[in-house]
């Protein structure tokens, strides 16, 4: 991979984790313990809140899945592993890369 690519692919990868750093603090409040008062919310809005909740904390999950594989991808760039499959060793087409910068694996691998 050129230094151009993976200086696009480093970009890429800062930018992706900033926008989930910037909204962490909105999946942290979301997915907080509900506080309803049971005499004046209905049951059902309590079960709207519990599954915003619950859907909160999936996204809060995900986009902490998601901030580690961003780091890992950076430290392969540093490392100059970035590009090549963890498994067969060619290298990961740009396309794919292009798709999920964090990807480990060939399309062949992959599957």
């Amino acid at each position: 991979m050129t230094p151009d690519e993976l200086e696009k692919f480093r970009k890429l990868l800062l930018q992706w984790r900033e926008d989930l750093l910037s909204t962490s603090a909105v999946r942290d409040e979301s997915s907080g313990t509900v506080h309803l008062d049971q005499q004046s919310v209905g049951r059902l809005s309590r079960m709207d809140a519990m599954q915003s909740q619950e859907l909160a904390k999936a996204n809060k999950v995900r986009a902490e899945r998601q901030l580690k594989l961003i780091t890992a991808a950076l430290v392969r760039i540093d490392n100059d592993e970035y590009g090549e499959c963890r498994q067969c060793g060619e290298v990961i087409n740009p396309k794919r890369l292009e798709i999920d910068p964090t990807s480990l694996h060939c399309i062949d691998c992959a599957r």
